[in-house]
Formats: C-alpha cells, structure tokens, sequence
C-alpha cells in the first residue's frame, strides 16, 4: 500500500493543472484579464443553446453543379467543333453527359481531336459509340473534384460574406464531403442569413431582346415574381469584374440603392457595351432574377454603375454583401436551422447550475448517510471529478452545451459507482477479519477489475453516441466520457492515496465504513431466483405492451426525425394555444401541432416542410412568427429549427444505427471478458430494457428526437454497467464454490453486490431527479427518460438478466453432460457447509 513518491507528484501536478484550468470558469472576464499569462484564462465554450444564435447546415448543390459543367462542356464542344470547321447537327446533354451528332460526311475522329484539349484526364471521358456521334461523360472521380473544389472555394466565400456583415466570433467549418457547418453566435433571426448564405450571387449584365420567343432569348422573372423579361441569353458581361459593391442612397429619391464598380476590363467592356446599344434596355441578373432593367441614356466610361428596384435598406446591405464577397461556384442549400435565443440560453444556464447543484447536494448528503466520515471521502473525489472535468473541457477547448451539462449532471451519480465498490468491497474483507490496511488493499484490488469492466461498457456507448451523434449530442459524449475517464482516476487514484494516509496517521487497527443510516441489513439472503418466471413473464408483458405503443400510436417524433418546422413561443403568462392555433390554421401552411410546455408558460409549434424549396420554409418562419405576435404580442420566439427530409432521415438512421452497433459493441465486450451466456442474458435483458424506455416515450409524449438517442445509449451503458458488477461477482464465486448448485451462486452473487447496486442506482437516481423536475422542455427528453431507465435497469439486473443467465447456464450444463465447462454442474454442496463459507 506504499507509494512511490513520484506518483505522487504526478498526482499533484494533474489535480493542480487541472483545477488552475478549471479556475477561470469562476471569475468575471476583468479578474481574467488580471490573470499571469502563464495561467489558463479561457473559461468553458458554451455552445449556442446556452448562449443563443443560429446553427444552420448548408450542403452544396452537386445536381446543380454536374448540369452547369455539362452545360458549359457542350457550349465549348460547339463552338471548338465550329472553329475547326466540322458541322455539328446538335449537341444535348442528358444527366452527367453531352450527346453530339455530327453533320453529314463529318469526320469523327477529327472532331474528337478538335475538342481533345477541352477534356481534362480523369474528369470527362470521351466515346464513339456509333458513327456521327461523340458522348463525353463526367466521371464520377470528376464529379467528386468538382463537389470537393466547391465546397472548399464556398467555404472561403461563406466566411467572407459573413465578414462583411460582422458577425463576432463565427464558427465556419467543413462537415462531411459536401456540407458547411455554420454558427453565429447572437443571431436570432436566420431569415436575412439564409438570403445571405444561400444565395449563389452569381451577377451578370444582359442585353434585353427585341423579342421573347427569338433564338438565344430566356424568359426571366423579377426577383418578387410579379414580371418578366425576355433577356438574351448570352452573357454581355461576367459579374467576376466586380471589384466593389456598397449599399447608399439615391441623392435624388433618398431610395436605398447599390452602388458597383468594375476592374479595367470590365470599365473598358462596360463602356463599350453601353456606347453600342444607347436606348436599349440593360438586365442586370442575380441568380436568374432581374433585379432591375435600366435603359442606357448615354454611354458609360467610368467603370462605375448602380443597382436600384424597390429595395429596403436592408434588402441593400444583403445585396452589397453578396457583391463584394463573389460568387458561389454552386447553390448552397440550407438543410437545417436551428436558432435559439439568448433569453432561453441564459435560462438553460441558470437552470443547469440549479439542478447541477442540487443533485449535487442530493449525492453528497446520501454518500454520508451511507459512509459516514468515510463518505467525505468519496464526496471530495466527487468534486475533484466534476473541477477537473471542467479544466478537461476548457484545455480541450471543447463546448459546453445543455445536454453536455445533463451528461455532467449524469455523471455526479454515476462518479460515485466506483467508490460504492471500493468502499462496499473494504466492508466485505473487514468482516473476513482482516486488518485495516489488508482490507484497504484488497477492496481496491478485488474492485478494479469490475471498476474497468463497466466504466468501458459505458465508454463504449458514449464513444458510439459521439460518432453518430451531432451537434449538442456529441457535446454530451464529451462531457460524459471526460466524466467517467476522470472519475476511474479519482475514485482509484486519489480515493486510495487519501484513505490510506488516514489509516496509517491514525493508526488504525481495523478499517469499519459503517453507514449513519442502515438502509437495509448486511448478509440478506434473498431468494431471488424463486420469482425468475415472474419477473421474466411480467417484463415480457410490458415490453410487448411498449412495442405496440410504439407501432401505435407510436412516439411523438421531433422535428429531427420527421423534418419540418420547430418554434417554441414564450408567454408571460399562461398560453392561449387555441387562439395561436387559429391564427396559424388561418395561414394555409397545413395542420399545426401545438404543445404546451414548461407549465403552461410556453407552446411547442410543429408545422410539416413546406413545398418549394429553402425560400418556402424562409417564407414559412416569417408568416408563423407574424402569426403568433397578433395572437399574442407579448409572447416571443425563443427557439427556431427548420430541418430537411434529407437530415431527418439521416438522423433516424445514425441514431438506429449508434443503438444497435451500440447493443452488439455490449456484447461482443461481455463475451470476451466473461463467456457467451452472460452476453446473451445481458444483451436479452438489454433489449426488454430499451423497448421499456421507447414504450414510454410513446405513453408521456415526451419528444422522441436526438436528445432521446442519447438518453437510450446511455441507458444502455448503465444498464450493462449494472449487470456486469453482478457477472464480475458470479464469475469470482465460480471459481470460489465449483460444486454449488448454480441457482444459489446466483442468488449469493445477487445478494453480495445488492448494496452496490442499490446505492448506485439511488445516486444515478438522485443525480438526475432535479433536472427531470425542473429541467424544462430543453431536457425533457434526456432526464425523464433517464430516471425511468435507471429504475428499469437496476430492477432488470436483478429479476431478468440473472434468470436468463440461470436458463442458460441449466441449458448449457445439460448438454455438457458432465463436462467440465464455464459453468459448474448442479449438485448439492457437501454435509456441514455452508455457500457463505
């Protein structure tokens, strides 16, 4: 029980590191700012739900980007086949390939040689599949170059555009192949940013035509809809020599304008273009939109022009931005929004501290119920667990964010599992008769193993949640696994370093860790194993009942799943929800589902994806929140999320997806650390456990969103974490009692780690209860769920996942038919002992 002096300065120097960095989430940004430069003095990054803003997902046009290189490659085929003299009767494009048909008595191996410099190795492919003909495909490692080339070229024109409206402190970063992430911190209302960010702003300057049904002419609409304008098709001059856009005013009318200026070659073009058609009309068009259509009074050198139309000033800050920032080289579409206020924000924060603190209190005062003096111990461990998980997270420069706090909160519960071993496994060797210092040591050794054991269970779990998850979710997986990596170095580490001074400073002979209050009695001997076909039949029972709740009426799926719109409205007082649902059944947008949420005080509004693209669901949102200020002006938007069919369906299937590899991870690890029938009961088990959680998903109405995936995973590790405490026991007992019946090891092993598993549970239990009560909608679906789930484990641990394990075991032996095997055979211990012994 010595140790060596140079891990305990290693100890020190961590604890140190880590509280110094967990330090500046206590003090004010001008006590910060006081701080030695040597010191860490960057507080927690909280995430947008805790501090408000916009989280929007773009994701690149590829459909759009395909049709525009194929257009663009059949043009110049044309006119390259033109200027080699070879007569081209047509030249179509279909999907990722242009079709040409050469004239009568071409040669087509001179019009593939013609149009060879135009085709890039590797990009497009060129064949003659019938005399007369050339078809030049875009291969798909060109489509993949292209998509790459414009997702990196977009996110340099995203972060510029940004810039220019001077958002602080963005995040723009790459997601995936062909998506942008962006969050802007303080921005409440998206419906300008979705204009500013989704616009591809590529401008270019038309000659109106004389006629609108002649060749090369293209009908093309105002950018409100309500005219058109017959626009050569032919671009006079590329919007690229822009070199400057400013938003003013016009001196004369005092309406808001644009203001343009163009590099030399576009001064030189422009002024040749305006001097040859004086009293023609001039299409100036952005994105296939005429924004306006001056006629030229007289010739233009100064390389300079104006933009005007009815716009509003801000109308004209949007357009100017999008000038100076360039164009896209593809749409980007905006696939999901999610915005919430900073009133909600600061709201969720003072409600995280709240409950935080309070089922913090809740843990400590039951640890001393439970350990008395000994159990300050374990408290101290426990707030050196959650210091340095904050100095983990600031170091790692991690965000904090709301359900990253419930996994905080989660944590304080389950910290406190490994001291429960500890402490539950000293007491065991104490009444054996050994010494304090020997049952000291034997606790931590004989507790490790099963300390190892299930805090990987849950780690593998959390791993899976922060591969699947996104966004606050992962937030959580961070959260949760910094928690439990750290409590395994306190609960072990530092707990064995301080009880051990204690004992030698004071001496101690014996080692008691009596409880303040006796919950129940040391050495029960309940027969567990009696009531396995009633708890395995009525656990049948309700998991059948949960399956059809789940078919029918099925859970009440969020806007992650199912797509659409999300608002949740403030009120000052209680909401009026059949005034608000007649003003949005009165906007024609389909049927409103309406919530009440957080006692009264606020409404949860779902309103199905609207037909006509990301300008419909911009359309949308503005008309729901005009709706809800006349139904009720006092009340406010707090939280906006717009969600795609693409992303909801791709979020149903990472969180199936994250659930099941989840449950085979469980196994796979149960089956290498024990034998195939202790897998199959825990994963059994597992499986009852988790359709009793869905089932009452479906039977509250809780939302069934991302949120709830990861309560159902971390159910899952808590739940394995529970049984694999009671197979740690089962397997040291086998090798302990090889003739005992193995109904009564079970039961024995059952009744040994009952304390254990009690008492986690409680803490687990306590933990989490303020945040169910007082957590509001925000939680809702994770620290509801969860206190549900702890219930169900710990009772499942018991009453199912042993029986399943005595099934199997009484199948198995059978069929070894004397073998030795995993699993002792049936026999009755000899005269005069006892299984205690």
């Amino acid at each position: 029980m010595r140790t060596p002096r140079w891990r305990l300065v290693t100890y020190a120097v961590i604890l140190l590191v880590g509280i110094l960095a967990a330090l500046p989430n206590l003090l004010s940004p001008r006590q910060l700012a006081a701080l030695p430069s040597w010191l860490p003095a960057h507080p927690v990054t909280l995430g947008l739900d805790l501090k408000g803003g916009s989280h929007l997902v773009l994701e690149v046009d590829a459909a759009a980007l395909v049709a525009e290189r194929v257009g663009t490659l059949a043009t110049d085929a044309r006119a390259a086949l033109r200027e080699a003299g070879i007569a081209v009767r047509s030249a179509g494009t279909e999907g990722n390939t242009v079709v040409i048909d050469l004239g009568p008595g071409a040669d087509g191996a001179a019009a593939l040689s013609a149009i060879r410099p135009l085709l890039p190795p590797r990009e497009i492919e060129a064949a003659r599949p019938a005399p007369g003909r050339l078809v030049l495909t875009l291969t798909e490692a060109g489509v993949r170059e292209r998509v790459d080339a414009a997702v990196a070229q977009s996110l340099e024109i995203v972060r510029r555009r940004i810039d220019q409206v001077g958002v602080a402190e963005p995040t723009i970063q790459r997601v995936g192949s062909d998506r942008i992430l962006v969050q802007l911190p303080g921005v409440q209302d998206p419906s300008h940013l979705r204009e500013l960010l989704g616009s591809t702003a590529k401008m270019g300057f038309h000659l109106l035509a004389r006629s609108p049904s002649g060749p090369g002419v293209v009908v093309l609409p105002d950018r409100d809809g309500r005219a058109t304008y017959p626009v050569e098709r032919r671009v006079a001059l590329d919007g690229d020599h822009l070199v400057d856009a400013r938003a003013a005013f016009d001196p004369q009318t005092h309406e808001p304008i644009v203001t343009f200026r163009f590099d030399g070659p576009g001064s030189r073009r422009f002024a040749d273009i305006t001097r040859e058609n004086v009293g023609r009309p001039f299409a100036i068009v952005l994105d296939g939109k005429v924004l306006s259509a001056p006629v030229i009074r007289e010739p233009i050198t100064g390389g300079s022009g104006r933009i005007s139309g009815a716009f509003t000033v801000a109308d004209t800050a949007v357009l100017s931005a999008l000038l100076r920032a360039g164009a896209l080289p593809a749409p980007l579409t905006v696939i999901e929004e999610r915005t919430v206020g900073p009133d909600l924000g600061g709201d969720a924060i003072a409600m995280g501290v709240t409950t935080g603190l309070v089922g913090f209190a809740l843990v400590f005062g039951f640890m001393v119920l439970l350990y008395g003096w000994w159990g300050m111990v374990a408290n101290l461990a426990l707030g050196l667990n959650v210091a340095l998980t904050f100095g983990a997270l600031g170091l790692l420069g991690a965000t904090l964010t709301l359900p990253g706090i419930a996994g905080i909160i989660l944590g304080i519960g389950l910290a406190v599992d490994a001291n429960v071993l500890i402490n539950e496994r000293i007491r065991e060797e104490t009444r054996k008769g050994r010494g304090a210092l020997s049952a000291l040591g034997a606790g931590f050794d004989r507790a490790y193993a099963t300390i190892v054991d299930s805090n990987l269970t849950a780690l593998i779990a959390t791993a899976l949640l922060f591969q699947f998850g996104t966004g606050p979710v992962r937030g959580f997986a961070v959260t949760m696994a910094l928690g439990i990596a750290i409590s395994m170095f306190t609960a072990v580490s530092v707990v064995r370093i301080i009880m051990t001074e204690i004992v030698r400073r004071r001496r101690l002979k014996t080692l008691r860790i009596e409880p303040l209050v006796r919950l129940f009695p040391d050495g029960t001997a309940i027969r567990f194993m009696r009531a396995r076909f009633l708890g395995i039949g009525l656990s049948l029972l309700l998991s059948a009942a949960s399956v059809a709740l789940f078919l029918h009426p099925g859970p009440n799926y969020g806007v992650d799943f199912r797509g659409g719109i999300q608002m949740e409205v403030a009120t000052p007082g209680h909401a009026d929800i059949g005034a608000l649902r007649e003003r949005l059944g009165a906007l024609g947008l389909g049927e409103a589902a309406l919530q009440a949420v957080d006692g009264g005080r606020g409404v949860l509004v779902r309103m199905e994806r609207q037909p006509g693209g990301e300008a419909a669901q911009t359309r949308a949102v503005e008309r729901m929140r005009d709706a809800i200020a006349e139904a009720n002006p006092a009340a406010s938007v707090v939280r906006t999320e717009v969600v795609g069919p693409k992303v909801s369906a791709e979020l149903a299937e990472s969180g199936v997806l994250a659930v099941v590899l989840a449950s085979l991870a469980m196994l796979a690890y149960i089956w290498w650390r024990f034998e195939w029938p202790f897998a199959v009961g825990a994963i059994a088990t597992l499986v009852l456990d988790v359709t009793k959680t869905v089932g009452f998903f479906a039977l509250t109405g809780i939302d069934f969103n991302l949120t709830a995936i990861a309560a159902l995973l971390t159910l899952i590790g808590y739940s394995v974490n529970d049984k694999v405490v009671v197979y740690d026991r089962m397997r040291e007992n086998m090798r302990l009692y090889k003739a005992m019946p193995f109904r009564e090891l079970i039961d024995l092993s059952i009744n040994q780690t009952l304390g254990r598993s009690l008492y986690t549970s409680v803490t687990a239990f306590l933990a989490m209860l303020p945040m169910a009560v007082w957590g509001g909608g925000a939680v809702e679906s994770f620290a509801v769920p969860m206190v549900f789930g702890i219930l169900v484990a710990a009772s499942s641990s018991v009453f199912i996942a042993a029986p399943i394990l005595l099934f199997l075991g009484d199948w198995r032996n059978r069929r070894a038919a004397g073998r030795p095997a995993g699993f002792p055979i049936p026999a009755t211990l000899p005269a005069g002992r006892h299984p205690s012994e």
